[in-house]
C-alpha cells in the first residue's frame, strides 16, 4: 500500500467516525397528528361518491385551507394524449368546516348529463393551484358485469395497519367500480386526524374508484348529552357510581396497542385502567378498589364495556352522524323517514344490482316502512344491504335483536340476496349448515340461513382491532384475530363472493346462482383452508 492510498484510508475512517460522533446526540421527534392533517391551498382527501345515479353523475369532495374560497372542477372525456384534453369547468360547492385541530373549506362538485360506460379524467383546484388529473369510469346503463370491494371495520390504527388491508385488496380487483365500507371507519368520530389517515389509507385510489359507505357507532356523537368524560359503574354491593374519565391515551404494546384511561372518583380517588385493541382490562391499580369495591382479581381480562366497568355515559343525549360525514361525503339525499337520517340511508342502482344503506345507530323502527317502498319498486335482479350492526352476531355477549325483529322479516319477504356488516371485529357468513351444530343461538334466534329464502350474512373486520367469537358459533365459516377484504362479482345469474387474508391468501368463498321462481342456489367453495379458530 502506498502511503498516498494509506493516507486517503485514515481520511475516510476519520470523516465516518466524526460523522458517528455527529449523530450520536440526535433523537427522532414524534411529527405533531394536527401538523401532519394541515390542510393548505393544495387539494387533499380527494374522493368519488354519488348523489345520483352512477351512469349519468359523479360526485368529488375535497379539501383545502380557509384561504382558497372558491374550488373549481377541470372534466373531460379521457382520451390518449392528456396534452389535447378540452376540459369543461365546474364552480364547487364550498363549506367552512372546523375540527378539532384545524380549519379548513371542503369542495364539492357533481358532474351531471354523462355518457353511461365512458372514461372521465377530471382534476380539482382553485384555478392556480391544481391536482393531478385522475379518471373515473362512469356505470353502464343496463346490467354488466362489476366487481367490488367491501371492508368490515378498519377504526383502529388506520393509517398503520388496515392500510395494507386496502392496498392487497385493490392489488387484487384493480378494476373495482368501488369500494365498499360497512362502518367504523374511524375510532373517535370527530378527530380529524383520524379522518386524515382513513383518507392516506386509500390515497389517490379513492379519487378515482368511489366510495360507498353506511356508518358505524364509532361515526356516531351525543347531540344534548353531558361530558362525553361523564360515566356510571356499577359497585361490587349493586350500586351506582359517577366517575369522570379524565384522560385517555394510545400506548404502543408488543401485541397491538393498549389503552391508558384514568378516572376520577367520588371524594378525589382516582385510578388507572388499561385495556387491549379487543377492550379487555388489562391492567388496574388500587384506586378501583376503593371507587367501586371490587377486587382488582376480578376485573383482570374481563370486557370494560361490559358490567360492572360498562363505560355507560351519564347522559347519553340524542344519536347524531359526525360533523365530518356530510362535508366529505356526497351519498343520496332521498326521502328519508326521520330528519337525521340524509346521507345514511339511501340506495344506489349500478348496472343490475341495487345497494342500500341503512342506518343502524338509530330511527331503526322508522325505516321499515322506507325499506319496504325500496324494495318493493326495485327492478334490479340483485340486492345488497349494508348495515353497520349485524342482524346475526357471532361475537360473544353481542347481540341485536331489535334489528333482527324489525328488519329480518322485511329481508326475507323480498328475499334480499347479500347482507354486509361489521361492528363485531370478527368474521362470520351464513350458509347451509347441520342444525344440530347451531349451539350459540339464543331463544328466539331463526337459523342465520334458510334456503327457503337464500339471504346470506356477512359479518367482517379489515382494522387490526379484534373480539373473541362465540364458542360454536351459527355460521358456516368463522375467523378470528384475522384482517379481511372481499371481493365480490357480480355477472348476470351469479354472484362470486370471496374473502381474502390480509396477505392476500383466499380465506372464504361461495357462489350464488340465481334461479326461475326460486331461492339462489348457494355453491360453497372448495379447498377452502382451515377456520382461523382460538378453539
Amino acid at each position: 500500500m502506498t502511503k498516498r492510498l494509506a493516507l486517503n484510508f485514515s481520511l475516510l475512517a476519520l470523516f465516518y467516525t466524526q460523522v458517528g460522533f455527529a449523530h450520536e446526540d440526535w433523537q427522532a421527534e414524534e411529527y405533531s397528528r394536527t401538523q401532519a392533517n394541515e390542510p393548505t391551498p393544495l387539494p387533499d382527501r380527494v374522493i368519488l361518491t354519488w348523489e345520483d345515479n352512477p351512469s349519468s353523475t359523479q360526485s368529488v369532495t375535497w379539501r383545502t385551507d380557509i384561504s382558497t374560497k372558491k374550488g373549481f372542477a377541470d372534466l373531460a372525456i379521457a382520451n390518449s394524449n392528456g396534452r389535447a384534453l378540452e376540459p369543461e369547468r365546474f364552480e364547487a360547492q364550498t363549506t367552512y368546516f372546523k375540527s378539532d385541530i384545524n380549519e379548513a373549506n371542503y369542495h364539492s362538485v357533481t358532474f351531471r348529463d354523462l355518457l353511461p360506460d365512458t372514461l372521465y379524467t377530471y382534476r380539482v383546484g382553485d384555478g392556480l393551484n391544481w391536482t393531478e388529473y385522475y379518471h373515473f369510469k362512469t356505470a353502464s346503463d343496463r346490467p354488466e358485469p362489476f366487481s367490488f370491494i367491501y371492508f368490515g371495520d378498519a377504526q383502529n390504527e388506520v393509517r398503520t395497519h388496515w392500510s395494507r388491508v386496502f392496498r392487497e385488496a385493490f392489488r387484487d380487483a384493480p378494476r373495482a367500480a368501488f369500494t365498499l365500507h360497512a362502518g367504523d371507519l374511524v375510532d373517535n368520530n370527530n378527530w380529524d386526524s383520524e379522518w386524515g389517515d382513513w383518507h392516506q389509507g386509500p390515497d389517490w385510489v379513492n379519487g378515482t374508484v368511489p366510495v360507498i359507505a353506511t356508518p358505524g357507532n364509532h361515526e356516531y356523537r351525543s347531540v344534548g348529552a353531558g361530558s362525553r368524560s361523564d360515566r356510571i359503574w356499577t359497585t361490587a354491593s349493586g350500586d351506582t357510581v359517577e366517575v369522570k374519565m379524565t384522560a385517555f391515551a394510545p400506548k404502543k404494546a408488543a401485541k397491538g396497542t393498549t389503552y391508558q384511561l384514568s378516572f376520577m372518583g367520588p371524594k378525589g380517588v382516582s385510578t388507572n385502567v388499561e385495556i387491549n385493541d379487543g377492550g379487555n382490562i388489562t391492567n388496574v391499580d388500587n384506586g378501583i378498589e376503593s371507587i367501586t369495591g371490587h377486587q382488582i382479581e376480578e376485573l383482570i381480562g374481563t370486557s370494560f364495556y361490559s358490567a360492572p366497568l360498562s363505560d355507560r355515559q351519564k347522559q347519553p343525549g340524542t344519536p347524531a352522524v359526525t360533523e365530518h360525514w356530510r362535508p366529505q361525503f356526497a351519498f343520496p339525499v332521498q326521502n328519508v323517514p326521520s330528519e337525521g337520517l340524509e346521507e345514511t340511508v339511501y340506495f344506489i342502482d349500478y348496472q343490475g344490482v341495487r345497494f342500500i344503506s341503512l342506518d343502524s345507530n338509530q330511527e331503526t323502527k322508522s325505516q321499515v316502512s322506507w325499506l319496504r317502498d325500496v324494495l318493493s319498486d326495485n327492478p334490479n335482479k340483485w340486492t345488497i344491504l349494508t348495515f353497520h350492526h349485524p342482524i346475526f352476531s357471532p361475537g360473544s355477549d353481542r347481540d341485536n335483536p331489535e334489528l333482527r325483529e324489525l328488519w329480518k322479516p322485511v329481508l326475507d319477504e323480498f328475499k334480499v340476496d347479500l347482507v354486509l356488516s361489521g361492528h363485531d371485529h370478527t368474521y362470520a357468513r351464513t350458509g347451509e349448515i347441520d342444525p344440530k351444530k347451531v349451539t350459540n343461538v339464543p331463544t328466539g334466534y331463526q337459523q342465520a340461513y334458510d334456503s327457503n329464502i337464500g339471504t346470506v350474512y356477512v359479518v367482517s373486520v379489515s382494522g387490526p382491532k379484534m373480539y373473541p367469537i362465540t364458542k360454536g358459533a351459527y355460521a358456516k365459516r368463522v375467523a378470528e384475530n384475522t384482517q379481511l377484504y372481499q371481493i365480490i362479482d357480480v355477472d348476470n345469474n351469479t354472484l362470486r363472493y370471496r374473502a381474502f387474508e390480509a396477505t392476500g391468501l383466499l380465506y372464504d368463498e361461495f357462489r350464488l346462482q340465481k334461479r326461475i321462481n326460486l331461492p339462489n342456489l348457494l355453491i360453497e367453495g372448495d379447498s377452502l383452508p382451515p377456520e382461523i379458530r382460538s378453539d
